[in-house]
């Protein structure tokens, strides 16, 4: 999980990450006639342009864009949409170069804030989780581009869901890019280990106690070598930890990670000891798998492209777009798993109003205050995100629309789980939209993983009042 950057580093270190991020960066290139080879990525994506501006493409504008690859590289589903995008966007003066960088979550947010604070390692586009976005901002490393979505029709039309461009708004109001997919969360299921077990397959759990009385059945009645219920809580899986587990059960009792009313952290509270009980009640009856398993950086890869897919794990706290995994061009190819799998509502902690919950995530394009052609990057954001290639990539992704007109369109409903993920988003939650957020969220994946290893809640707890009241400050916290 990323921590904020301190803000004095000495110059050497900052030349030396940096070389050592760009040496680690796959960058791949792509016109919008023929795809040529990169020189190495270790040099900037201005002087990898220069070198390669050879006639007749001298007057080409080289456009870098950086995302997260997870380890699938040219299959990878960002590498194939971008690729195809760039072959067919019409303006011919541009060179779109891939510039991916290999790491996990957390890495991922570290190298990024790093490679954004200098002009020589800036992409021209990069992709922001939305939780990152305000702090990122805040920082200065982005661009504000009020002033280009105002002249877009796609933006003031209704073509983009309102309530999700709160996602690319950050504290000061402005706006730092255009989100292009969103998720939410949810418990999938194995039908075939729940008819085993003699449970309902189409289950829809009222309260915490009714999932965990199914993770004990089918500890009891399912096979051996069958994991309960899978959910992340260690700090190597990063955002998953904080967000689809943490935050799932913190909001599911009613309470919030930060109070608007007081604009403070809420560090102790009966929310959080009901949060974190729930995690020590899965490790203390062995309902989850080996801590050596979860608390793995590929967590997460592991619960949805290895066990869910070989029926080895009954219950999985997740999120909606693992079912891209298993489409034919997914990591995971598995043509059964609409009919195997059920997506269950969260449900809140007693079964309270509104009854179940989700948090909501993304991502955005957005354009680095340090870019190098800050207009040419805008006009291909439009192009990239326009309706047909924003459904191409939602659909080939498993991730649900932003846009209201993908929506609706047939291509896109007719994708199992697509209706049922969307409908979660009526009882949304996002994170706060606060510059210490990232900070907080690395004291959450602490407090989570030590409960898994042992420590009791209220210990827990009392270690994240402590270095969260450090962080933002004794009269920035709440005590319930």
């Amino acid at each position: 999980m990323y921590r904020s950057s301190k803000k004095m580093l000495s110059i050497s270190t900052c030349v030396l990450c940096a070389s050592m991020l760009f040496g680690c960066s796959k960058g791949t290139e792509t016109t919008t006639t023929t795809a040529s080879t990169s020189t190495p990525a270790a040099t900037s994506a201005a002087t990898a342009a220069a070198k390669e501006s050879k006639a007749p493409d001298a007057a080409k504008k080289t456009i870098t864009i950086t995302y997260r690859d997870d380890g699938t590289g040219e299959n990878g589903t960002l590498y194939k949409w971008i690729k195809d995008v760039a072959a067919s966007y019409p303006n011919k003066d541009v060179v779109i170069k891939q510039t991916p960088i290999q790491a996990s979550e957390g890495d991922y947010f570290a190298k990024i804030a790093l490679a954004l604070k200098s002009k020589d390692t800036a992409p021209d586009i990069v992709t922001e989780d939305t939780f990152m976005l305000n702090s990122d901002a805040s920082a200065g490393l982005l661009s504000p581009i009020d002033d280009k979505v105002k002249g877009w029709t796609d933006w003031t039309n209704g073509s983009f869901i309102e309530a999700m461009k709160k996602g690319v708004t950050a504290a000061d109001g402005k706006i730092y890019g255009v989100p292009y997919n969103t998720d939410s969360r949810g418990l999938w299921y194995n039908k075939q280990i729940f008819k085993q077990a003699g449970l309902p397959e189409d289950w829809k759990p009222k309260t915490w106690d009714e999932v965990l009385s199914a993770a004990r059945t089918i500890k009891e009645k399912a096979a051996k070598d069958v994991v309960p219920i899978w959910m992340n809580m260690g700090k190597a899986t990063g955002e998953a930890t904080s967000m689809q587990t943490y935050e799932m059960l913190l909001y599911g009792t009613g309470e919030r990670l930060y109070d608007d009313a007081s604009s403070k952290w809420i560090v102790k509270s009966q929310g959080i000891m009901d949060a974190l009980s729930f995690v020590d009640s899965v490790n203390k009856e062995k309902l989850g798998p080996p801590l050596s398993k979860v608390l793995n950086g590929q967590a997460g890869n592991s619960s949805s492209r290895e066990y869910l897919p070989k029926g080895k794990l009954g219950i999985s706290l997740d999120g909606s777009w693992i079912a891209g995994n298993y489409l034919p061009n997914g990591a995971a190819p598995w043509p059964e798993y609409k009919d195997v799998l059920g997506f269950a509502p969260m449900p809140t902690s007693k079964g309270q109003a509104p009854g179940s919950i989700t948090l909501a995530g993304g991502w955005a394009l957005s354009i680095p205050t340090n870019a190098q052609h800050k207009d040419e990057a805008w006009d291909f954001i439009k192009y990239a995100l326009n309706k047909e290639n924003t459904q191409k990539l939602v659909v080939a992704s498993g991730n649900i629309t932003v846009r209201a007109d993908v929506a609706k369109d047939p291509g896109y409903t007719q994708m199992p789980f697509n209706a049922i993920a969307t409908d979660y988003l009526k009882n949304a939650e996002f994170r706060p939209a606060r510059d210490k957020y990232p900070e907080v969220s690395t004291q959450i994946q602490t407090m989570v993983e030590s409960v898994a290893t042992g420590t009791s809640p209220a210990d827990a707890m009392k270690k994240y009042q402590q270095d969260v009241t450090r962080i933002v400050g004794e009269d920035k916290v709440s005590v319930k």
